[in-house]
């Protein structure tokens, strides 16, 4: 199995804090990045990553493991679909993907979760946070039905993670839609984009993980409560302080 981590991204919302990519931001002494690096690692899957904004930061990160590069020279007038695009060469060919966005520390179980899924197309998701997040699906029958940033309370049902896997034999389709939604110029989208381009022809399953710790980190008060999770060690007295609204 292969991972590709999508780590081009400025994350201007975050990055005049501390001027280097949101993903090297260090948790207890180890940047989010290298923390997922392990976690993929130890479980015999092989990383390939984005690189973009601040390339340089990430490779001195990660200088100690075996991983493969592409770099995204357009990272700033791109989305993540271009830099998945830019990075399809690792797509592999009869083997599972995992793709992943680097901003978002998980903890280590909620991989595992995932990798036990064997259904074909699978998105991590959160029951919990279908109040105040990032990016909302509406799920029915484990499956997925609608998805966007703007869907009102009611159409929401799940937070997406960041984080999703793909089978084998999807991998090849999957790699054509993204070939075909770049050459439509449709690179200003997420590269989730292309998974949702099959919602009406063949399941996109969710995996939901809500009793687990994970967050993106986009505020400086993202990072702050990962830093307090770590600190406690305590998954559910941290779920009311995650739907508290972010602000700048």
């Amino acid at each position: 199995m292969r991972a590709i981590l999508l780590a081009a991204g400025k994350g201007t919302r975050i990055s005049r804090h501390f001027k280097r990519p949101k993903c090297t931001l260090e948790i207890d002494g180890v940047p989010i990045i290298e923390h997922t690096v392990r976690i993929l690692k130890s479980r015999g899957i092989d990383v390939s990553i984005v690189l973009g904004y601040g390339c340089e930061f990430i490779r001195e990160v990660l200088k100690d493991y075996d991983v493969d590069y592409s770099y995204n020279p357009f990272y700033s007038v791109t989305n993540s679909l271009g830099s998945l695009w830019v990075g399809r060469k690792h797509l592999p060919d009869g083997e599972d993907v995992i793709i992943g966005n680097a901003d978002v520390y998980w903890e280590e179980p909620l991989i595992d979760r995932l990798l036990e899924d064997r259904r074909d197309m699978v998105m991590v998701v959160d029951r919990s946070r279908y109040e105040v997040g990032d990016y909302f699906f509406y799920v029915e029958d484990g499956c997925i039905k609608r998805y966007g940033k703007d869907l009102k309370i009611g159409e929401r049902t799940h937070e997406y993670v960041g984080l999703a896997k793909i089978s084998a034999c999807k991998v090849s389709t999957f790699a054509e839609r993204l070939e075909s939604m770049v050459k439509a110029e449709k690179y200003d989208l997420w590269w989730e984009n292309v998974l949702y381009e099959y919602i009406d022809e063949d399941p996109v399953y969710v995996v939901d993980v809500s009793d687990m710790f994970w967050a993106e980190v986009d505020y400086i008060q993202d990072y702050d409560r990962i830093m307090e999770y770590i600190r406690t060690g305590d998954v559910l007295s941290k779920i009311d302080k995650r739907f508290a609204p972010h602000s700048d």
